[in-house]
């Protein structure tokens, strides 16, 4: 099915929560059928159910819209930011983990391509063009890229810490990237790109970022800066009681969501209301269905939704109990996650994979 330009881009604003620029991408979308967008991820352990099946959706709208889409393995990127212990032989199996999981989670792999950091630093051209990024840019500027690895300024860094957002720059420019498609904790290292772009003879590449989805627990109290305060509250393998995994079994999946923050009559930075917004109605349009509560009829009875509004103002109006939300959630969870927990169950090589990963000591 071929889709206008009008189409192309209600899709991508679909995954964009920021878009810069709005007018840049209307033009990309006119002039070109397809175009060039990636994202990269550091392996460094067990995977989420925001870098597995968040991720899908959102390929999947982009590779909808025209996009043929590069998902990178940011493996030498992770061994500087000293995940894993710094073990580059680690990562890269953790790296291998995480294709096997893209494959698995439903993303339109026909326009997808899996590229490893390793492979692309042996092109010497690469090295060449960090440099040129390294040497256009000032320290203080390099170390206001460092959120992007989850870190802060005012730490103490390695040097390889420092070189990291100059590679990540690097990346989008030897990649020829029309849009960067990355959470919006990486939108940093996205804005410098386009601020060097025009000096280094590159075209700027539009930055579409997407939301990055929050753990289950309760919101920072003491934490007012909304960047500080939204890299604080998404979700992070290092809080696992605070994160779905996709290793995680049927009744894991249901304590972690009957434990987490769900304030009654709240909307408002409320996890399990994220869940359901971002990820379950979106499959849910996949399969073409409702979202059902199951309760008893002196609580109600059955009640369905068919869009997260109406959800939500049942929610905020206190029509619906939590725990009914709670349940509902879980259930539709692992239904989501029941045919990456059939792949690793079937396919020997992925679950010697996601065996070893287990086994590795997950460090920040």
């Amino acid at each position: 099915m071929i889709l206008s330009a009008k189409e192309r881009f209600a899709l991508i604003q679909q995954v964009g929560e920021e878009l810069i620029a709005e007018d840049e991408l209307r033009q990309l979308l006119a002039e070109k059928q397809e175009f060039v967008a990636y994202d990269g991820f550091e392996p460094s352990g067990k995977v989420h159910i925001a870098q597995a099946v968040l991720r899908a959706i959102n390929v999947n709208r982009m590779t909808m819209a025209g996009a043929r889409f590069k998902m990178y393995v940011a493996d030498w990127h992770a061994w500087a930011n000293h995940k894993l212990g710094g073990d580059l032989d680690k990562i890269k199996v953790a790296g291998e983990y995480m294709v096997e999981v893209w494959k698995a989670v439903g993303m339109n792999l026909a326009k997808v391509e899996f590229v490893r950091a390793s492979d692309i630093v042996k092109d010497p051209d690469y090295w060449g063009l960090v440099m040129r990024i390294a040497t256009s840019s000032t320290l203080k500027r390099v170390l206001r890229c460092t959120q992007i690895m989850g870190r802060s300024e005012n730490e103490t860094l390695s040097a390889s810490q420092i070189l990291y957002p100059c590679m990540q720059a690097a990346d989008i420019f030897h990649f020829k990237v029309d849009v960067c498609q990355l959470g919006m904790d990486q939108r940093k290292v996205n804005v410098l790109a386009r601020e060097l772009a025009p000096k280094l003879g590159f075209k700027k590449p539009i930055v579409v970022s997407h939301h990055m989805l929050m753990g289950l627990q309760e919101p920072p109290k003491d934490v007012q800066d909304p960047v500080k305060r939204a890299m604080a509250m998404k979700m992070s393998k290092s809080k696992p009681n605070t994160a779905i995994f996709v290793t995680d079994t049927e009744n894991e999946v249901s304590k972690k969501l009957t434990k987490a923050y769900c304030p009654e009559g709240e909307a408002e930075e409320n996890p399990i209301l994220e869940y359901c917004r971002y990820i379950v109605f979106a499959k849910l349009e996949e399969w073409n269905e409702p979202f059902r509560i199951e309760r008893p009829e002196k609580f109600g009875g059955n009640v369905t939704f068919k869009d997260y509004a109406a959800l939500e103002q049942a929610f905020t109006e206190k029509k619906l109990h939590p725990m009914d939300l709670k349940t509902a959630t879980a259930t539709y969870i692992n239904r989501i996650l029941d045919p990456i927990r059939e792949h690793f169950a079937k396919d020997k090589e992925a679950k010697h994979l996601q065996e070893q990963v287990t086994s590795f000591q997950v460090t920040r």
